[in-house]
């Protein structure tokens, strides 16, 4: 025992007949995800491909690893005890704006703000593929995306690429407050956490001049998502004309802190020289 260094005491060899990888994890016996972890993790960030291709990439790999029989089972027993829940997927909203929808509204409201985004970045709205969703993922998925946006702009998260941490560690921690079963919550949270990985492991790795900003966003995002209401159970459309402070009392959003991150974001995709 004493010859073997201290970090490795514990492992035990386990043989295989296997001529390829094989583990008890499916994540790890999945080759394109092992792929796509490498390449998000390790690389640097450049036009020609931009981190939005990456999460595309993400939603075809998850579709073949989901158990999704299992995980419409737990949907139905979630649904037994959790009111909030259940009264979500009975009433079944799916919104249907648009970006002229937005145009009128004031500069200063919540659908003012969205409007801005929209036609600055050329942006279309509602860029989450429509389809009538048939399961109850399905419709979950179609409502994250459809709510994305306004998590950003809610939960003080900027449209860069610092500020995307915000509503990703808002759903990492309001998911789990309100969803009892671990194991769904966590189902519900797997492409948020891969997606989160981005900004922490590339920026120590390759724009260290701004961890600490990824670090106050991410910390931002969890005090927002532990203090807040369900906002992802919620409609979005009752707050379009609504300024900011009164949206997210409407809203039940709570721990705020807007912070213009823009030149950090900007440094983090390289179009901006630290």
């Amino acid at each position: 025992m004493t010859d073997v260094p201290y970090l490795l005491r514990g492992v035990v060899p386990v043989a295989t007949d296997s001529s390829v990888l094989v583990s008890s994890s499916k994540y790890l016996n999945h080759p394109r995800l092992r792929e796509w972890v490498a390449m998000i993790l390790l690389r640097k960030n450049g036009p020609d491909f931009p981190a939005q291709a990456e999460m595309h990439e993400i939603i075809g790999i998850m579709d073949e690893l989901r158990d999704h029989d299992r995980i419409e089972w737990l949907f139905t027993e979630e649904r037994k005890t959790n009111r909030q829940l259940d009264d979500w997927f009975k009433e079944g909203h799916i919104s249907n704006y648009k970006l002229d929808d937005f145009k009128d509204y004031a500069p200063d409201t919540v659908g003012g703000k969205y409007y801005r985004y929209l036609f600055d970045g050329g942006f279309e709205a509602q860029i989450v593929p429509w389809r009538k969703p048939e399961t109850q993922l399905q419709f979950y998925n179609l409502r994250s995306g459809q709510t994305h946006d306004f998590e950003h702009i809610l939960c003080g998260g900027g449209f860069n690429y610092m500020g995307e941490l915000i509503p990703y560690w808002y759903r990492l921690t309001n998911v789990f407050k309100f969803i009892n079963n671990k194991e769904l919550a966590g189902e519900l949270s797997v492409m948020q956490v891969l997606g989160s990985l981005r900004y922490t492991i590339r920026t120590m790795l390759h724009y260290p001049e701004v961890w600490e900003t990824a670090v106050a966003c991410i910390q931002r995002g969890m005090k927002v998502g532990q203090q807040s209401d369900a906002l992802f159970l919620q409609k979005i459309e009752p707050v379009f004309g609504m300024k900011m402070d009164e949206a997210r009392k409407t809203l039940g959003v709570r721990g705020v802190v807007d912070v213009d991150t823009s030149r950090e974001g900007n440094i983090w995709s390289g179009k901006l020289a630290a």
